[in-house]
């Protein structure tokens, strides 16, 4: 893939970013949806390749929903992983930690994962190939902090504030390490784990798969690491698993099994202020936002701050 596609992406993120922040605290998720879609939508039409969604919105009538294809090329083919807002609901009541995120790869490198949850394990380049999510937590932030050189005291583990999490924070608490708990956005957090400057050590817990694919491509530019299994809620979720064609329902997936290849590329635009980026802030006549863009080809990592006119510029 070119190395300006990475560029033209982040486009795509950063429409998505400025509509969705305009619906920041009034309280009407879909609304902020529907808009960030839309933009989305309208920027991914004027890309120059074909992508298909392999990890996309949940309503088929979507435009983003997994299947479709968007770009004006046949060619590079690729996979597409997006979700236009990573936290609707914080992001409508006012929250902290919400973006607009997308991952490239090529066609068939990614895996193609039902909208079910995951639980997930994830940390950064120091402590690669120590973490093993068939192992109990405590045994893994041992593992974490003996890698780190810290006391496990010290240890940051970060957590979707979630009734389901209930267990998995007393046992961490008992355990001795600190936890950041954070109402949506575990992207932010998975990618958190692998940024020098983060406070954060580790990300643990069940979440959304989409989330975990986006999340696997992140860290996979940054030589991360992340392991993951699906969690059923019932038989309709096995079902949608053996639908995409996998046997083993209690298969742990590695990075490499999430997103292989090294033509993965990942762009993400803040829309609230967060773990990873600062929000839109908008001025008169324009806003500022604030962008990461990677490609795994090069390691590149870019920090993108752009300046919007809107009198120069469609306002999506």
């Amino acid at each position: 893939m070119d190395r300006n596609l990475a560029l033209e992406v982040v486009r795509v993120t950063e429409a998505a970013a400025l509509w969705a922040a305009r619906y920041y605290g009034r309280g009407n998720e879909d609304l902020a949806g529907k808009n960030a879609v839309e933009a989305m939508s309208k920027v991914f039409s004027t890309v120059s390749f074909k992508g298909h969604i392999i990890c996309g919105i949940d309503n088929p009538d979507s435009s983003l929903c997994t299947g479709k294809i968007l770009g004006n090329a046949q060619h590079p083919e690729v996979d597409i992983a997006l979700t236009p807002i990573d936290g609707h609901a914080t992001l409508a009541q006012g929250g902290y930690n919400t973006i607009s995120v997308i991952a490239l790869a090529e066609y068939g490198s990614m895996l193609n994962a039902p909208p079910i949850y995951m639980e997930k394990i994830a940390v950064g380049k120091d402590t690669r190939g120590v973490i093993d999510i068939s192992q109990s937590p405590e045994v893994n932030i041992k593992r974490v902090a003996r890698a780190k050189g810290k006391y496990i005291d010290d240890i940051t583990v970060c957590i979707l504030d979630r009734a389901r999490h209930e267990e998995l924070v007393n046992r961490i608490r008992a355990l001795g390490a600190r936890i950041k708990l954070i109402k949506d956005g575990d992207i932010s957090g998975a990618v958190a784990t692998a940024l020098d400057d983060s406070p954060i050590d580790m990300l643990m817990g069940v979440g959304g798969a989409r989330e975990g694919i986006l999340s696997a491509a992140a860290l996979k530019c940054l030589d991360g690491d992340m392991q993951a299994r699906f969690i059923y809620r019932d038989e309709k979720d096995k079902e949608l698993v053996r639908n995409m064609g996998i046997t083993n329902l209690d298969k742990i997936y590695t990075l490499s099994d999430l997103a292989k290849g090294e033509n993965i590329m990942f762009s993400a635009t803040g829309i609230s202020d967060g773990e990873l980026l600062p929000g839109v802030r908008f001025m008169a006549g324009g806003a500022k936002t604030h962008s990461i863009v990677m490609r795994y080809k090069t390691h590149t990592i870019r920090y993108i701050t752009a300046i919007h006119r809107f009198d120069y510029k469609p306002v999506y």
